[in-house]
């Protein structure tokens, strides 16, 4: 299986006999639905329902989890638990020289029994972010080589987003990046920091940015291109590899570009744009008017 290490990557340690109850209160991701062995995908929003920091989190011990989020905000992160934890028995800390590594099955080997890759999965945190077949795990504490450039295509091919790279922080609704897809937000559990906009959101099917698959036959302009339909901007390309990008864009304006027969392009670059295979929304039926913003 092809590995890499993250070296940009930070773990935060959560532990006390208040953490998970500390935990459920303020993130996205629902932790009764979180077993051992898995790494679940979720957020820290704002009162007004965007994204401050996103993470994975996974359970470390009887009582503890373990936060994986970007080094460069891990700090900053931290500040802003201790603001919340008032008087919980809770520790909150980022471990010093913490390694993070990822593994996954590529291509060549989804179609072949690999009693190797079952193995891996058992002793790694699987990565709840992509489908089961594609056995995405993590794993601390362990030193490892690869090709990070490979990660980050494999990430894109499935279509999912990480801030810094495909948005900004304080800047993007969980739905934006299909947190609710991957089962980053409990719907079910009770009330956490931004839950009621989210909850709005979800309820009246007023999501209308997503993250989608670009494609095209030629290298794609960077990171940070606006994607245009018509001369106007209806989203911004993310990630991207070769001829192949993460998008977050509006899908009412991508559905009636289609149907108009109007080209999206970034940079000038014909774009195709794909809903990830795995996610469960579709296009909308009614589409947008060539003035909503």
């Amino acid at each position: 299986m092809p590995t890499a290490q993250l070296d940009d990557r930070a773990l935060i340690s959560v532990s006390g006999a208040d953490a998970e109850h500390f935990l459920q209160n303020i993130v996205t991701a629902d932790l009764d639905a979180l077993p051992a062995g898995e790494a679940k995908p979720g957020a820290l929003l704002t009162p007004q329902g965007k994204i401050l920091f996103d993470f994975l989190i996974s359970r470390d011990g009887e009582t503890g989890f373990i936060l994986e989020c970007r080094g460069d905000v891990a700090d900053d992160f931290v500040r802003r638990l201790m603001l919340y934890r008032l008087r919980a028995k809770v520790d909150i800390s980022v471990q010093d020289q913490a390694l993070v590594s990822v593994r996954w099955q590529d291509a060549s080997e989804a179609s072949a029994s690999d009693s190797s890759s079952s193995q891996t999965e058992s002793t790694g945190l699987r990565d709840l972010r992509f489908p089961a077949p594609a056995q995405v795990t993590r794993h601390y504490g362990q030193s490892t080589s690869g090709d990070v450039a490979a990660w980050h295509a494999f990430r894109i091919s499935h279509g999912i987003a990480e801030s810094g790279a495909d948005y900004q922080l304080s800047d993007a609704f969980p739905h934006d990046i299909l947190l609710d897809q991957m089962g980053g937000i409990g719907f079910r559990k009770g009330c956490y920091v931004g839950q009621e906009v989210v909850s709005r959101m979800q309820h009246r099917g007023t999501a209308r940015r997503r993250t989608l698959i670009a494609s095209t036959e030629r290298a794609l302009p960077p990171s940070g291109t606006d994607v245009l339909a018509d001369g106007r901007s209806i989203g911004t390309l993310g990630s991207v590899a070769g001829s192949s990008g993460l998008a977050i864009v509006r899908i009412d304006k991508v559905k009636a570009a289609m149907d108009e027969g109007v080209p999206i392009l970034a940079g000038g670059v014909p774009l195709s744009l794909a809903i990830p295979p795995w996610a469960t929304f579709s296009f909308p039926q009614e589409t947008a008017a060539a003035g909503d913003a």
